[in-house]
């Protein structure tokens, strides 16, 4: 029986930017311009994620990025390691304008549209609860959680928590894990 991960041919076969040890992809992700995604060590990527690498995207060690998530890598998005990727968050680098000053999509040529791209950056530590939505240019500094169903616009201060839509900082999130890290680190 074949499990649902891809074995480590299937993954030297996807043409990845480059990738490290004890990396996970669901056979059922999908993965445009894999050529421009990059993962560092113990990556897991699980099923009907949509990874679109139009621009460089690049995650970290020790991540897990859950089901049905969306990475649309039009301005670059770059996760840190130690980071936590709930299932079907979209982190959205580009995006149209929809003020109608301009038209909308792919299938409209580029003289007629007008598409913000911004890198989101999620530093060391971040989680990003279910079903949140972040938008291009934001930056998750380190140690950040994001809760669920949130819609972000706006970059953050370090260890805090946001949630809401619009996301606004509701607490100060505990460091203990740094202790932790330390621990966990001896021992790889």
């Amino acid at each position: 029986m074949i499990n649902s991960f891809l074995t480590k041919t299937e993954i030297a076969q996807l043409g990845l930017g480059g990738y490290g040890e004890n990396v996970k992809i669901s056979r059922y992700a999908q993965i445009y311009n894999p050529s421009s995604l990059f993962l560092g060590n113990s990556v897991r990527i699980d099923d009907f994620c949509v990874i679109s690498a139009t621009a460089e995207i690049r995650i970290g060690n020790h991540v897990h990025i859950a089901p049905f998530c969306g990475l649309y890598g039009g301005g670059g998005i770059i996760i840190g390691d130690l980071s936590g990727i709930s299932s079907r968050v979209a982190l959205y680098s580009i995006s149209d304008d929809f003020t109608g000053f301009a038209m909308v999509g792919p299938m409209v040529p580029a003289n007629y549209r007008f598409v913000k791209k911004a890198p989101i950056i999620l530093g060391k530590h971040t989680v990003i609860g279910t079903g949140a939505t972040l938008m291009p240019g934001v930056v998750a500094p380190e140690g950040n959680a994001v809760g669920a169903h949130s819609f972000v616009t706006e970059s953050f201060e370090p260890w805090s928590i946001y949630s809401g839509i619009p996301a606004v900082k509701i607490g100060i999130r505990n460091k203990r894990m740094l202790k932790l890290e330390k621990l966990f680190i001896k021992t790889q």
